[in-house]
C-alpha cells in the first residue's frame, strides 16, 4: 500500500502571501477531509499532491519518491484523482468511460481483457450505475456522471484516492452510498483524501482533518481535535451551533 507525504509543502494560489508549510503523512487506511471556505487552495492541494500543478515550495512524496520525479504510469498506478469539473467531450459509454480507468495497468497497444471488464462491471455496480453501462455519458444527469468518474476511479484501483467535492450533484441517498463505499475502500487498505464543503459528512465518515484558511493558515490532525466550534468558526466566519446525535457531532449555522 501507497503512503502519500508532503514535506515544507506550500501551494501555489496567485497573489497569496507563502502559507503554512503542509508536513503531513497520509497513511492506508485513513480518509481525510479537506474543509476550507472557497478560494482557500482545496482543489489546488488536491492538483498539487497529484503531480498535476507545481508547488511554490516543498514538495510531495509517493512512497519516499518525488511525485514530480515519477512517470505518469507510475503515479496513476498508485494515486487516482475525481475532478470537481469535467469536460467530457468525445461521446463514450458509461462502460467505455469506467474501463478507462484500466489504462495505466495495460501497455499502449493493450487492449481490456476479461478481468477489466470485470472489474469495471464491479464498480458500477457498487455506485449504482450498472444498468446504464451502454448509455453516453453526456446523456446522463449530473449525478449520474459524477458516480461514473468514481466507479472510473474504483476501476483504476489505486492505493490512493483523491477526491474533490465527491458528493457534488448525488441525492441524499448516494451521498450516504458514496461515503460509505469510501469509508470501506480505506478500510480495505486504501487511502481517501477529499475535498468537502459539509462539516457533518466529515464529522461521521472521516478520520483526519485538514483545515484550510483562505490566508494561507492551515491546520491537521484527527477529527475529533478539528472539528470544534471555535476553529470552524473562524474558518468559515460564521458563528455555529454544535449539537450531539448517537455519539456523533452534528453542525448548524447559528442563526
Amino acid at each position: 500500500m501507497s503512503t502519500l507525504r508532503t514535506r515544507d509543502l506550500i501551494i501555489n494560489i496567485p497573489e497569496r502571501r507563502d502559507g503554512f508549510a503542509l508536513n503531513m503523512t497520509v497513511e492506508p487506511g485513513q480518509v481525510w477531509g479537506v474543509l476550507g471556505p472557497n478560494g482557500a487552495g482545496k482543489t489546488t492541494l488536491l492538483h498539487t499532491l497529484a503531480g498535476l500543478l507545481p508547488a511554490r515550495n516543498g514538495w510531495v512524496e509517493l512512497n519516499n519518491a518525488p511525485v514530480k520525479e515519477l512517470k505518469r504510469r507510475a503515479i496513476a498506478r498508485q494515486l487516482g484523482l475525481v475532478f470537481q469539473e469535467r469536460q467530457d467531450t468525445f461521446p463514450a459509454t458509461v462502460m467505455e468511460t469506467a474501463l478507462i480507468g484500466r489504462h495505466p495497468w495495460l501497455s499502449p497497444w493493450e487492449s481490456e481483457q476479461g478481468e477489466d471488464q470485470a472489474l469495471a462491471e464491479q464498480a458500477l455496480r457498487a455506485l449504482d450505475v450498472e444498468g446504464l453501462s451502454s448509455r453516453l455519458l453526456n446523456t446522463l444527469s449530473g449525478g449520474e456522471r459524477q458516480r461514473v468518474a468514481i466507479a472510473t476511479l474504483m476501476t483504476q484501483n489505486p492505493d490512493i484516492w483523491l477526491l474533490d467535492e465527491p458528493t457534488n450533484h448525488l441525492d441524499l441517498h448516494h451521498q450516504v452510498r458514496v461515503m460509505n463505499l469510501l469509508r470501506n475502500q480505506a478500510q480495505s487498505g486504501k487511502t481517501v483524501f477529499m475535498c468537502l464543503h459539509d462539516l457533518n459528512m466529515a464529522a461521521r465518515w472521516c478520520s483526519h482533518v485538514l483545515l484550510l484558511y483562505t490566508n494561507g493558515d492551515a491546520c491537521w490532525g484527527a477529527t475529533e481535535s478539528m472539528l470544534v466550534p471555535e476553529a470552524l468558526e473562524r474558518l468559515y466566519n460564521q458563528r455555529l451551533i454544535s449539537l450531539k446525535k448517537d455519539g456523533l457531532s452534528v453542525f448548524v449555522p447559528a442563526p
